[in-house]
């Protein structure tokens, strides 16, 4: 029988089905306004952000189809601002701190109160999480190859960047002080406070039409449905203990492989995830954070459930999280974890998976990339002569699953950016891009067979320091059931003629006229051939 903690009220489910849309509507709109208003391409035409709503405690309601990375660390930024401060109406805070709630730098996040009249505090927050180009640190991008978070970029505490209504111009003139792009900064942040807005505005209009006690009890008949659902799930996959374990490439500064292991015990409706047998952290910046690990779990039970559930704090409350202090997927301050959150987040995905494929085989699909393929770079821009910093991720294969094969040239798991179109990114920046295409045979073959990974090929028509982060070009993504493993990546650069190629995550200064390759990874079959 499914536990719940308590008896619930009954409710109308066809009025349930309409208070999901509208929340996931809020939440989606909140998205279309932050992408229509902000100033760079990386938010503007790559999406990579996050839009959800909250409960008065910062428990998920609902969210937009957005980035699975950023929306299981996100109550997490959002209770750490209500622990810190106390709100008033027209309040809104920032923070980015990957030690309370934050993923890496460069995802800031904006937390918004929803007050409603006859209420003295919050009955809802609204939240967005969006990905800036720059925050500063020692390189271009603010994704180094670093070994404490302090070379990674500015570290901005929960503190109120919009108080009364009135932004804190001290506050958000010391932001952009430290980053290389201001002006872009500056309009990504004010698109952020606009997202929020519109949020705030959609639930005070739905208060006002259904009346907080209505709307205050569906949020919660909608968290304890998804809390439901997912026991059903659980109940689906037989008892007993499943372990896996897989490897980062390294963390870029060392050149030894990383370990990530990880228990999932199953018993009745509950879930016990350890993953005690990971290395401890590293001194690179490959680590993770405890918002990280906790993410990616959610995101692998998510994937478990069939038919559209709401992603809310219900899912998370029959699994229980053992993540030691001190390890790879939970490090301690002042860890480096710019990788943690883009590459890490994917390796825990794949040993979540790969435990879960021993449970339950006829589920689970193979490996897909298993890397964002991190690219940033940087430099003076020619044409006008002001600073330019740029970040992508770049698609790879998906894994075969037990029913098709997998697809090419997309993004998988933690991150769900697009790509950022040709015409935009040389509209933008000083580069070319001479090849954009599907990289052939890279997919594992197998009964069905891995999606096949990506070649990207760019030209920089000025001089520019580029970092890499990227995984999957040591360890190749497995395959299952005697399918075979995708093919391994490649970086490679082209200078005066001379090819070389690089390792997964570098930093290096290139010049006018050179040439960088990227070819990602394909997935991984299924079945075998």
């Amino acid at each position: 029988m499914v536990k719940m903690a308590k008896k619930e009220r009954s409710f109308d489910p066809i009025e349930l089905e309409i208070f999901k849309s509208l929340f996931v509507s809020i939440a989606e709109e909140m998205g279309v306004a932050l992408c229509r208003s902000s100033f760079s391409p990386n938010i503007k035409e790559r999406r990579d952000f996050s839009c959800a709503l909250f409960d008065a405690d910062g428990e998920t309601v609902a969210q937009g189809d957005h980035l699975p990375v950023h929306l299981g660390a996100m109550p997490l930024s959002v209770k750490s601002a209500i622990e810190s401060m106390d709100f008033e109406p027209g309040d809104v805070a920032v923070l980015n701190d990957p030690y309370r709630g934050g993923t890496h730098l460069p995802d800031i996040t904006l937390v918004s109160p929803v007050f409603i009249k006859g209420f003295d505090r919050p009955l809802f927050y609204v939240a967005n999480r969006a990905h800036h180009s720059d925050v500063g640190g020692i390189s271009p991008g603010s994704m180094p190859l670093a070994r404490e978070i302090y070379q990674e970029g500015v570290i901005i505490p929960p503190v109120k960047l919009v108080r009364r209504g009135q932004i804190d111009r001290d506050l958000l003139n010391f932001i952009l002080a430290n980053v290389r792009t201001p002006v872009e900064r500056e309009g990504d942040l004010t698109a952020q406070i606009a997202a929020n807005r519109i949020g705030e505005r959609r639930l005070i209009e739905i208060v006002g039409k259904y009346g907080a006690k209505r709307v205050l009890e569906y949020m919660k008949h909608l968290q304890n449905y998804t809390e439901r659902i997912i026991r059903l799930t659980l109940q689906s996959i037989p008892d007993g203990n499943y372990d896996f374990e897989d490897y980062l490439d390294d963390d870029g500064l060392s050149g030894r492989p990383v370990r990530l292991g990880v228990e999932i015990r199953i018993k009745g409706d509950e879930a016990e995830v350890d993953f005690s047998s990971s290395d401890p952290q590293v001194e690179g910046s490959v680590n993770a954070n405890y918002a990280i690990t906790l993410s990616a779990t959610l995101y692998v039970f998510r994937c478990l459930i069939r038919g559209d559930v709401p992603y809310n704090a219900g899912l998370m409350r029959p699994i229980k999280l053992i993540v030691p202090l001190g390890t790879v997927v939970n490090a301690r301050p002042p860890a480096a974890v710019a990788g943690g959150n883009v590459e890490t987040s994917q390796r825990i995905t794949d040993v979540l998976l790969g435990a879960l494929a021993k449970a339950i085989p006829e589920r689970i699909p193979a490996a897909s990339s298993g890397t964002m393929n991190n690219v940033t770079f940087g430099g003076i821009d020619p044409r006008n002569g002001q600073p330019f910093a740029y970040y992508e991720t770049i698609g790879g294969g998906m894994g075969a699953s037990p029913e098709r094969d997998g697809l090419s040239g997309v993004h998988t798991h933690m991150t769900n950016t697009r790509n950022t179109p040709i015409e935009a990114l040389e509209h933008y920046l000083p580069i070319r891009i001479r090849r954009y295409r599907l990289r052939p045979d890279s997919g594992g073959q197998g009964r069905f067979k891995g999606g096949d990974g990506i070649i990207r090929e760019y030209e920089f028509l000025a001089p520019a320091r580029i970092n890499i982060l990227s995984e999957r070009r040591r360890f190749s993504p497995y395959g299952l059931q005697g399918g075979q493993p995708g093919k391994k990546g490649e970086n490679i650069l082209i200078s005066r003629g001379q090819k070389r190629r690089l390792g997964g995550k570098v930093s290096i200064e290139v010049k006018s006229g050179d040439i960088l390759i990227i070819a990602t990874p394909g997935g991984g079959g299924f079945g075998r051939p």
